[in-house]
């Protein structure tokens, strides 16, 4: 529980961080719990976590500010290690360093210098920056899905079996989103509008392709989709089969009757003159 110097420190500096945040940094304690706080980095320009989203949180000690909060990262980031704790001279690695008169927009600022160097600690892992961009386009679906453990968009999240709990802060594998969707709703609506609109699958994280859109079909009509030319081929070569079906259903007489009837004709005419020459005779 904390002490009345600690809950009237915390809410001041919750009212000077509401009115004016940090660039790329919010933050808010929790409703149940004063020492608890959210917050959201945004990546920065012109680095490899560009517009990602993380989320995090701040433990504070009973007796802060004389002595530091537990800080943890809970997305994914290809910086940190997820929801373990940080060894920096802002957290509770190190008491004996941390100055009363730093704040939590101080602890924040930190560590978001700290995230875009690339200082190794207790926590931290190394990983290239085509990486870490990937984890950043990823981030808002991370937050807002506990990793791919919301199955289908507007159903309610399914926990699974923690996997990282690692003590008081830290945020169960495969949640759902709960934790998230509790201290960020609005956040939270935004990324599920977000999600729809990039078409990805809140399983995977990853685009849904439009072939796997498509109704399926008989094997026997899927041949004929993949028949080059599409429609128009199919009932052009239709429309040959059939002339040539009646061309060869016609008799041979149908198909050269002009010829039989002036070869009738010449014989005709050589009978009447044969019988006119035996007449004369």
């Amino acid at each position: 529980m904390a002490t009345p110097a600690a809950t009237k420190r915390l809410t001041r500096e919750y009212a000077t961080i509401s009115k004016s945040p940090p660039p790329y940094i919010i933050a808010h304690p929790s409703e149940k719990n004063i020492l608890e706080w959210h917050y959201i980095l945004t990546g920065p320009p012109e680095t490899p976590y560009e517009g990602g989203q993380y989320w995090g949180t701040l433990m504070f000690p009973p007796d802060y500010p004389f002595a530091p909060p537990a800080i943890r990262m809970h997305t994914p980031s290809g910086r940190f290690q997820s929801s373990v704790r940080l060894c920096l001279s802002i957290s509770d690695f190190h008491p004996k360093s941390f100055n009363p008169a730093w704040e939590v927009s101080t602890i924040l600022t930190g560590l978001l210098s700290f995230m875009t160097s690339e200082e190794m600690t207790t926590g931290s892992v190394r990983a290239s920056d085509a990486e870490r961009k990937l984890f950043a386009q990823r981030t808002r679906w991370w937050n807002s899905t506990g990793g791919g453990s919301q199955h289908v968009l507007g159903q309610s999240h399914q926990a699974l079996p923690s996997s990282n709990a690692r003590g008081i802060g830290a945020i169960k594998a495969g949640d759902g989103g709960a934790k998230f969707r509790a201290e960020w709703p609005e956040l939270d609506e935004e990324n599920m509008k977000w999600i729809k609109e990039k078409r990805m699958d809140p399983r995977t994280g990853m685009p849904i392709s439009r072939e796997s859109e498509k109704p399926h079909c008989s094997p026997d009509m899927a041949g004929l989709r993949k028949r080059p030319g599409g429609s128009a081929t199919v009932v052009g070569a239709a429309m040959q089969s059939g002339q040539v079906a009646r061309d060869a259903g016609q008799s041979w007489m149908g198909r050269n009757k002009w010829r039989l009837i002036f070869g009738g004709l010449l014989a005709w005419i050589l009978v009447a003159r044969v019988v006119g020459d035996g007449a004369r005779t």
